[in-house]
């Protein structure tokens, strides 16, 4: 790898996921590849051997120069294919990590020979990254459909212990919520706001509608409100965000 890297691509992203379940994607040739490209593979080690198949059959490598657990990852990086601008092991990436509340954030930086280059390779980054963060986000948060599903069951349920139960189950203790009809902070305002509603609107029943969109820890559900007669009171959306553990932190519901 050439010593004069002169110029540099930065990128900043906020995955919302544990430092430590976001530095495994580097550490584990399977995920490494969940967000490269099938084929893809990573040696964790310093000296060891970094490949990349890119879904279009293009292919890179290099070397890992540095790893500190949960803290920086350090790689050579470069096209293999011949007469390519960065060659195989050219230029070095360098990716690292700091523990926010909501998650972690994730600084890159890429450091190559000149400016052309490297703005060649911006829109790349902001791809790649993009598709980062969804696959850590997928991951952490694959219960985000079952913990909705659990969510709306709850506008059903008169005990009301058993709702908070329930949400310290799905949902971190400051959970917000807000609708057409309320807006609450806590899961033991939330809990007694359920109460509330199944006195005014008793018998309602939320009903998902569709499998969700989900993107970097946002879930949007669809939903029916039914009366105990089974007739459509009304239907919505509701955006779920979640939190580094897996839980919900925020419910913004959308009426139509």
């Amino acid at each position: 790898m050439t010593n004069a890297l002169e110029f540099a691509v930065e990128r900043d992203i906020l995955i919302r996921a544990r430092v430590a379940d976001v530095y495994r994607y580097f550490t584990d040739s399977e995920r490494w590849a969940a967000w490269w490209g099938a084929g893809s593979r990573i040696d964790p080690r310093p000296g060891g051997e970094v490949f990349i198949r890119y879904p279009n059959a293009v292919t890179a490598s290099g070397k890992v120069i540095e790893m500190v657990p949960d803290q920086r990852v350090v790689i050579s990086y470069g096209y293999d294919a011949p007469g390519s601008a960065v060659a195989s092991g050219g230029s070095r990436v360098t990716f690292t990590f700091e523990a926010e509340t909501a998650g972690t954030r994730v600084r890159l930086r890429h450091d190559l020979a000149d400016a052309a280059t490297a703005a060649e390779h911006v829109q790349g980054w902001r791809y790649q990254m993009a598709i980062f963060a969804n696959v850590v986000t997928g991951e952490v948060h694959a219960q985000a459909l079952s913990f909705a599903d659990r969510f709306f069951a709850l506008w059903k349920e008169k005990d009301a212990a058993r709702r908070r139960t329930v949400l310290a189950a799905i949902a971190s203790e400051s959970l917000t919520f807000g609708d057409r009809y309320s807006c609450t902070a806590g899961i033991g305002d939330l809990a007694d706001h359920i109460g509330a509603a199944q006195r005014f609107m008793p018998g309602i029943e939320l009903r998902r509608r569709g499998e969700g969109r989900s993107c970097q820890g946002t879930l949007v559900v669809e939903w029916d409100a039914v009366g105990p007669d089974g007739a459509e009171k009304g239907r919505g959306s509701q955006v779920f965000d979640f939190g580094p553990d897996g839980k919900i932190t925020r419910v913004v519901g959308l009426w139509v």
